[in-house]
């Protein structure tokens, strides 16, 4: 199955994506702004097109080189809601940050490690009904269970085959990179960043668990093949509330920049593939996710953003986190990207606020 690419866009589009097309050109007024900080829009303002279905109310750079409590706020990867409607997101050094969502601050770091005392390269988090946290370590790889106070828990199963070689056929740095639980909670997903060794270079494996009972335990679900946009990697996911997941893609080019983009997809009606030791372009009998690419990152009106680095847009860089954050008008998704600074100079930690009408 092939996905309809960006360059698809350009075929006459239906009647609701014409409309969004039209609202979305209007002129925003976050584009006359002080550089780095990109307010939202006044209520009810058209946001600045970035597709027919994708659309930039803002961006921020207030978290940029700060911390809290003498902890940097750095190299964030993933993001997800709090069950009181706080923003939680994790960084590769092993911290999990708490946001207000209204002003965007940092409220807290909390600190995360295993059992063991090892510290985590945590990519993604996802919250439990009761609280708990789900949260994924890119080294092991691993998705561990903890409490509110940080406490791990416990840990989920793992197929060989996703564990890093010599273990498994996976590449180190590049295991679990997004997770999302699926509307009832009763149905997790972790996206691998990278392929397989010996699967095709664009199949990425999206391996789901199931809850058991009312617990906080989960057993191995099915397995499915995602294809990726070419020479991309898959950074993050985020459930869309209907049974479609949000994925991120990005890659970097030295002296160019990164290349980000934004995937609606489909895992309903794909094969599970967890007993296809290689996966193949084409191949017979294997059905993969669904998948329309809806947004280029790299497409969107710069907002008067700068960047430290080339880039092919100022607004962009290493965009790693993704979520949807409530629901807007006509049936829009607000959604939420931020990107990973690495810690690095020339890197920018950076909050991106979109609006999504979603094809059907």
């Amino acid at each position: 199955m092939r996905r309809s690419r960006l360059r698809s866009l350009a075929a006459p589009l239906s009647t609701a994506a014409l409309s969004l097309s039209l609202a979305l050109a209007a002129p925003s007024a976050a584009q006359a702004h002080a550089p780095g900080r990109s307010p939202a829009p006044a209520r009810g303002h058209a946001p600045a097109a970035c597709s027919p279905y994708v659309g930039i109310t803002g961006f921020s750079d207030q978290l940029d080189k700060t911390s809290v409590a003498g902890t940097p706020v750095s190299e964030l990867s993933g993001f997800a809601h709090d069950t009181d409607g706080r923003l939680l997101a994790v960084g590769d050094s092993s911290y999990l940050y708490t946001l207000d969502p209204r002003t965007d601050d940092v409220l807290s770091a909390q600190p995360l490690a295993h059992r063991d005392g090892t510290i985590l390269d945590s990519e993604a988090v996802a919250v439990n009904p009761d609280g708990t946290r789900l949260v994924t370590d890119e080294t092991a790889p691993s998705v561990s269970l903890f409490s509110r106070s940080g406490r791990e828990l416990g840990a989920l199963p793992v197929p060989d085959a996703l564990k890093v070689a010599p273990a498994g056929r996976a590449t180190h740095n590049l295991t679990f990179e997004g997770l999302a639980l699926l509307p009832g909670g009763r149905t997790l997903v972790a996206s691998m960043e990278g392929a397989l060794t010996g699967d095709a270079p664009d199949l990425r494996r999206f391996q789901t668990w199931q809850r058991i009972g009312r617990s906080d335990a989960f057993r191995l679900g099915p397995q499915y093949a995602f294809r990726t946009d070419p020479g991309l990697d898959v950074s993050d996911i985020t459930s869309t509330g209907d049974g479609r997941l949000l994925v991120l893609e990005r890659t970097y080019t030295s002296g160019v920049g990164n290349t980000v983009h934004l995937v609606l997809a489909d895992p309903r009606g794909a094969t599970d593939v967890a007993g296809v030791d290689v996966l193949t372009d084409g191949q017979r009998g294997v059905r993969p996710v669904a998948a329309r690419t809806i947004a280029d990152i790299g497409a969107c009106p710069s907002l008067g953003a700068t960047a430290k680095q080339p880039q092919p847009n100022p607004l962009l860089d290493n965009i790693e986190g993704v979520t949807v954050d409530g629901r807007g008008p006509a049936g829009t998704l607000r959604v939420l990207l931020v990107s990973d600074d690495n810690a690095n100079p020339v890197q920018t930690t950076r909050l991106y606020r979109l609006t999504a009408r979603l094809p059907r």
